[in-house]
């Protein structure tokens, strides 16, 4: 036998071992590239979630139930919650957001207060593998202000 037949056989055996020994790391990879991907879409739909109870709010006006409701059934991710519950308050438009006053108490552009509902979402986010230093589930968050009047 020819020494091109020899070498043609030891390239395939190396090209097994190179295999053998990058596959776990493209495993590992891709994992990676699902867990974190996974994690985007969840959090994106408890966003989504909060902004659909800003929704119900603005149509329906202060309810509750409602709004949590329309949380819950915003998404087809199991597990969101409206969690802490809708609550509404009176507050003065800033330049940083909203600060909370009396509702009797005019704006420093000389405005009323205005009626406003924070409506919050929750999911505990299970990881596909468990990570040195990293706590799960994990809760990812979402919320929305709407003003009522």
């Amino acid at each position: 036998m020819g020494s091109g037949i020899r070498n043609a056989r030891a390239m395939r055996g190396s090209a097994a071992v190179e295999f053998a020994l990058f596959a776990p790391m493209l495993l590992i990879l891709l994992t990676l590239a699902v867990e974190i991907g996974d994690g985007v879409y969840e959090a994106m739909q408890v966003q989504n979630s909060a902004e659909a109870g800003a929704l119900f709010a603005a149509k329906h006006g202060w309810n509750s139930a409602g709004i949590s409701a329309a949380v819950v059934n915003a998404t087809g991710v199991s597990g969101v919650t409206a969690s802490p519950a809708p609550s509404e308050f009176c507050g003065c438009p800033v330049a940083t957001g909203i600060t909370a006053t009396a509702c009797t108490t005019a704006c420093a552009n000389g405005n009323a207060a205005g009626t406003y509902v924070q409506i919050n979402a929750m999911l505990a986010h299970q990881t596909i593998l468990t990570y040195p230093g990293m706590v799960s589930p994990t809760s990812l968050t979402g919320s929305a202000i709407v003003r009522l009047n």
